[in-house]
């Protein structure tokens, strides 16, 4: 199978993820960045340059993980001369997917608007990723602010605590995720029609698609602590929650009224038992009875005697992990991935979602670094290269 080319005017997390999932398939992928403003020292993707130090001033902890693999080119796209210079990239090489997550407002200004770069091949799969699609083309895409608008945050915390954010980025990620899905789909089309594509891809509507255990629930009669935070208990089902041991903590979810007989069964868990709690509905009338009793049981012993107790009554129960330990743990120890710092050390990465057949890959590109390379493989001289170096058009 022939291998695919991505031109890809990212930044930050969401769209360098998607074409992340593009790498690990053995797909190219190109980074394209703007050349630098007047006295401007960090220019580029700002996320080369936020973390710990890693391979140099430009290739920071931020940005290492969801670049590995990838080549980079910088462009001035607010010169014409750069955007003729893009355009041709697009037909030469030639490019399958161009793909940006700039406001969309600058997609016309920039050269990057499907229209202009599908006149350069009109097989080309454009994708652009948004905070709220064309229709809002001046609205940031960031996670932190989209996870409170789309309520997220609001989901997410103690009942009685503030709004809180997850752990992870999860609607940049999710944006990333639609990328890699839609441009397959995309391709899928291509495969029967010949023709390219235009995808727009809005964050909020992303985040929105995932709110399926809480929003379909506004039109039932929700009480309102049925749609707001609920710390780490289940909102349904009883008792589901995060208990303190002697040593530690576990994560304990009794999914049914069998589960539940299971765990009165056990000797240490007896006393929980009682006529009403036989069903979920009569667990959920005593929750915080069950909750405090529960926790008092557990943080009697240790996570070693519970943990094993539980598993072998067939119940779901699980240590809370540290990242630390999780990179450590089977199923994820051995499936992940890695690349190699400048002085030989090893960085290792998060596994692929699925196995890809590759676990190794190059280490992320410095700023500009593949420029010349590029340019040559667009039919471009060493004496227009130069020129074009030199009069900044591109670095």
């Amino acid at each position: 199978m022939r291998r695919r080319t991505v031109l890809s005017m990212e930044q930050a997390l969401a769209l360098p993820y998607g074409t992340l999932r593009l790498v690990q398939l053995g797909w190219r992928v190109i980074r394209v960045e703007a050349t630098p403003r007047p006295g401007q020292s960090t220019p580029g993707d700002p996320n080369r340059y936020v973390g710990r130090p890693a391979a140099g001033p430009d290739r920071r902890s931020y940005y290492l993980a969801p670049n590995v693999g990838k080549e980079a080119i910088a462009i001035d796209l607010k010169s014409a001369e750069g955007r003729e210079l893009l355009k041709r990239i697009v037909r030469e090489l030639p490019v399958d997917v161009f793909a940006c997550n700039t406001l969309p407002r600058r997609y016309a200004e920039l050269g990057i608007d499907y229209q202009t770069l599908s006149e350069a091949n009109d097989r080309l799969i454009w994708v652009g990723i948004s905070a709220m699609g064309p229709e809002h083309p001046d609205v940031p895409g960031y996670d932190p602010a989209l996870q409170a608008l789309l309520g997220y945050m609001d989901l997410t915390g103690q009942a009685d605590g503030p709004p809180t954010l997850m752990g992870v980025p999860m609607i940049d990620l999710k944006a990333g995720d639609e990328v890699f899905a839609q441009t397959m789909h995309a391709l899928a089309e291509q495969a029967e029609t010949g023709k390219g594509a235009r995808i727009d891809i809005s964050m909020a509507r992303c985040a929105a698609s995932w709110l399926h255990t809480t929003l379909p629930l506004l039109d039932l009669g929700a009480r309102p602590e049925e749609v707001s935070r609920s710390g780490n208990e289940h909102r349904e089902f009883v008792p589901v929650n995060v208990y303190r041991t002697a040593d530690g903590w576990l994560y304990l979810a009794i999914g049914n009224d069998v589960q539940w007989q299971r765990l009165v069964e056990l000797e240490l868990f007896v006393s929980l038992n009682s006529q009403v709690r036989q069903t979920n509905e009569g667990r959920r009338a005593e929750r915080s009875a069950i909750r405090d009793e529960l926790s008092a049981i557990c943080r009697a012993h240790p996570t070693a005697e519970l943990l094993p107790t539980l598993a072998a009554a067939g119940l779901v129960v699980t240590p809370v992990n540290s990242i630390a330990e999780v990179r450590e743990s089977s199923g994820v120890r051995e499936h992940l991935t890695r690349t190699t710092l400048p002085d030989g050390g090893q960085l290792r990465l998060p596994p692929t979602a699925v196995d890809t057949g590759k676990d190794e890959f190059a280490l992320s590109p410095r700023y500009g670094e593949h420029t010349r390379q590029i340019l040559n493989e667009a039919r471009l001289s060493e004496d227009q290269i130069d020129s074009l170096l030199e009069r900044g058009v591109v670095r």
